[in-house]
C-alpha cells in the first residue's frame, strides 16, 4: 500500500497531539479539536480513550509525552516516484503545484504506460499556452469568488460575451475536458473551457435575477442484475455521483443516480456499456433516450 488515507489520517492526528504535548500546551479541549479536524467521526472516542487509558503509551494522563522529538513523516522513495509520475500529467501542471523537490526522481510510470479506452479523442489541449493562461485566470476567480468576463464560442462558432460568477471547475474523464460551473448564464450553467477564447476577472459583484423555481436535479433509475460483479462495477463507475441503492431480491438492486443535465449523453453511454445487466425504468424520457440510442446502433 503506497498511500493510506485511513492510516495516514490517524497517524497525522496523533502526531499533532504529540507535538502539542512536547510543547506543553496539550489539553482535553485542544485534543478533541485536533481529532475532530483531522480524523474521522469514530476517532473521537477511539483516540481519546486510548490516550486516557495510556493504552498507546504515547501521551500520559497529565497530557505529557515520553517522546522527545516531534514526529516527522518523510516521503518514501516509492511515494516520491509516484508523485513524480503525477507531476508529469499535463492536467496537473495547470494548477501550478511546485514539484521542485522531486528533481532527479525517476517517475513510477509515464503516460506511454497507460492506455485509456472508452474516451473521446477531442479532449482539451492542455499544452496550449492560451488555454493554460485562461485556466489560471478562471482558477483564481473560483478560489477568490470573483466574477468573470468571458468571450466564448456558441454552437454556431460565433463569439459571445458573458458575465458569470464562477462556482467551481470540474473534469470529465469521459470527455477529457475541464468545465466551468458558473452562475449568470441564461440557457446553461456549464461551459467547456476549450470554448472560452478569452477571459478576465471583473471588480465588484454581479447581480442575478432570483429564480422563481428551484431546479430539480436530473436522475435515472434502473434495475441492476448483479452478475459478474455488476453492482461493484456500477458503484465504482458512478462513485463521483450522488446515488441511492436498494436491494430488491437475492441478486437484484434498484439504483437511482443523480447527475447534471449537461452530462446526460455521457451518463446514457455509460449505462448502455453494462448491457443486459441494467434495465432503465425511470424517468420515461430517459427510457426513450435508451430506445433511440439502441435503434441507431441497430441501424449502423
Amino acid at each position: 500500500m503506497m498511500f493510506s488515507e485511513l492510516y495516514g489520517a490517524y497517524y497525522n492526528t496523533v502526531a499533532k497531539l504529540i507535538e502539542h504535548a512536547i510543547d506543553g500546551n496539550l489539553t482535553l479541549d485542544l485534543m478533541r479539536e485536533i481529532i475532530n479536524s483531522n480524523a474521522f467521526s469514530e476517532s473521537g472516542w477511539l483516540i481519546e480513550d486510548a490516550i486516557k487509558t495510556e493504552r498507546w503509551q504515547l501521551i500520559t494522563q497529565d497530557w505529557k509525552t515520553p517522546v522527545t522529538c516531534k514526529p516527522v513523516m518523510p516521503l518514501t522513495e516509492l511515494e516520491k516516484s509516484w508523485l513524480k509520475a503525477i507531476s508529469l500529467d499535463e492536467r496537473v501542471k495547470l494548477f501550478g503545484v511546485d514539484f521542485g523537490f522531486l528533481e532527479g526522481v525517476e517517475p513510477l510510470f509515464t503516460s506511454e504506460d497507460i492506455r485509456i479506452y472508452d474516451q473521446y479523442l477531442d479532449g482539451d489541449n492542455y499544452s496550449d499556452a492560451g488555454y493554460i493562461e485562461r485556466f489560471k485566470i478562471i482558477l483564481e476567480a473560483v478560489k477568490k469568488g470573483l466574477p468573470l468576463e468571458i468571450v466564448m464560442l456558441n454552437r454556431r462558432g460565433e463569439e459571445i460575451l458573458r458575465y458569470v460568477q464562477p462556482k467551481k471547475i470540474e473534469y470529465s474523464p469521459k470527455d477529457d475536458k475541464f468545465r466551468l460551473i458558473a452562475r449568470g448564464l441564461r440557457s446553461f450553467e456549464t461551459i467547456n473551457l476549450q470554448k472560452i477564447t478569452s477571459c478576465k476577472i471583473k471588480d465588484g459583484k454581479l447581480r442575478f435575477e432570483r429564480r422563481t423555481q428551484k431546479e430539480e436535479p436530473s436522475f435515472v433509475t434502473f434495475e441492476l442484475y448483479d452478475e459478474r460483479k455488476a453492482l461493484e462495477r456500477v458503484l465504482l463507475h458512478f462513485a463521483h455521483l450522488k446515488k441511492k441503492t436498494v436491494q430488491t431480491g437475492d441478486n437484484t438492486y434498484l439504483v437511482t443516480i443523480y447527475y447534471d443535465k449537461f452530462d446526460e449523453t455521457e451518463i446514457l453511454i455509460r449505462i448502455l456499456s453494462f448491457g443486459p445487466m441494467i434495465k432503465v425504468t425511470a424517468p420515461d424520457k430517459f427510457v426513450e433516450l435508451v430506445k433511440e440510442r439502441l435503434i441507431k446502433q441497430l441501424e449502423i
